[in-house]
């Protein structure tokens, strides 16, 4: 739980201006609190600025302060701020994807839609809560989607990762367009492809990791087909 909190005080900076500076990019973002960290990425061999930077909070309060002052602008460049993902898990289908709707799993029967924007409310304006159910009857089919007024609270629902609504366990992931799954499974065939021959090369075939990326595109699809 730790690891989360401190994931959740991380910003990503990005549209940088190539001028920017470490200097100026805390000079800009230390107006919402104190800085225990703040890097502009720079190319190892030119050191020429990646156009994007990390900043960290001694809080998450403060983060979300700097999340709430947007727009941006450093350097007279507008610039995007995003929680930051973790090592771990940027390379989680859709992990880096701007959306404001979520996909919420593990949901009892005896949750309903005030339990759900009870919890989650606490994280953003909700515009849309929809638990679905079997065609042809009212009865659920255990997950739902939640819609919310801006991204940054899905961003730092899937962050924090563990939710407990209505005394239960739920899931969460971000909830991807067409196009966006489209756009995931075109970069991830690449991956797939080395990884299924790490898999037969080592004679893994019950690898882990390909399974969870299979078993997650697959409910996404069939969920946004609905």
């Amino acid at each position: 739980m730790e690891c989360i909190i401190t994931q959740l005080r991380k910003l990503f900076i990005g549209g940088l201006s190539f001028e920017t500076t470490d200097e100026s990019l805390r000079a800009h973002f230390e107006q919402w609190g104190t800085l225990t960290d703040c890097v502009v990425m720079r190319d190892p061999n030119t050191k020429r600025s990646r156009g994007f930077g990390f900043v960290t909070y001694s809080s998450v309060n403060e983060v979300d302060a700097a999340m709430d002052a947007r727009p941006h602008k450093v350097d007279g460049r507008a610039v995007e701020p995003k929680r930051a993902v973790s090592r771990e898990d940027s390379s989680k289908p859709g992990a880096h994807s701007t959306v404001k709707k979520m996909f919420v799993g593990g949901i009892k029967e005896d949750t309903d839609e005030e339990h759900l924007r009870e919890y989650f409310s606490q994280f953003g304006k909700i515009d849309e809560v929809n638990i679905m159910t079997e065609k042809n009857s009212d009865k659920r089919r255990g997950f739902a989607f939640i819609t919310f007024d801006d991204h940054d609270a899905v961003d730092r629902i899937v962050i924090q990762k563990y939710h407990t609504v209505n005394g239960h366990n739920c899931e969460v992931r971000k909830a991807l367009s067409r196009e966006e799954m489209n756009r995931v499974s075109m970069n991830q065939r690449g991956k797939n492809y080395t990884l299924e021959k790490e898999c037969n090369n080592t004679g893994l075939r019950e690898n882990k990791m390909c399974h969870s990326i299979i078993f997650y595109l697959a409910v996404l699809i069939c969920c946004i087909a609905l």
